[in-house]
């Protein structure tokens, strides 16, 4: 293997969720190259790719689904935010979240489609329909956290859509 190859395999092993753009920007090589490398990796199954929510993202092969999907999930800045106000709080209503974390509740709703649906985060309701915020597997959770560094590109298309919501609700 290339030695290319094989720093394009560390970086998605120490970088498990990273998506394809993000590996050009972090290995600086040209998009070409990095699309050759991965192409090569995953069919010696050295990486698994996922797509999801319009990025696609690459794991080392020991991830399972349920994991790829809350990695590719946490990796966005307004998701993280809602896991970790999550844990601060054990539970909470849709409202205080989206106000602890800053963000229109529309926003916080489209994240909560996608941690709901990859079965990070869980919606109860009680006997008058209002609806809690739970974390569904908290352990595992925290243990992928670690995992996640945003990057600083990563951050900033989060922080616009943050500034949009504000100016949208104003």
């Amino acid at each position: 293997m290339s030695e290319t190859r094989i720093h394009v395999a560390d970086h998605i092993t120490h970088n498990p969720g990273v998506h394809f753009n993000e590996l050009v920007r972090a290995l600086d090589l040209a998009p070409g190259q990095v699309q050759h490398h991965i192409r090569k990796l995953l069919s010696d199954e050295r990486v698994n790719r996922t797509e999801l929510y319009g990025r696609t993202h690459y794991y080392p092969p020991e991830f399972d689904d349920w994991e790829r999907g809350a990695l590719a999930l946490v990796r966005r800045e307004t998701a993280r935010d809602i896991v970790g106000c999550l844990f601060e709080h054990e539970s909470a209503r849709p409202d205080d979240v989206a106000d602890a974390i800053g963000v229109a509740r529309s926003t916080l709703e489209w994240h909560l489609n996608h941690l709901t649906e990859r079965d990070v985060v869980r919606k109860e309701r009680d006997l008058h329909n209002h609806v809690t915020l739970v974390l569904m597997h908290p352990t595992r959770t925290a243990t992928l956290l670690d995992d996640v560094s945003p990057s600083l590109p990563e951050r900033f298309v989060d922080r616009f859509d943050r500034l949009i919501d504000t100016l949208v609700e104003g």
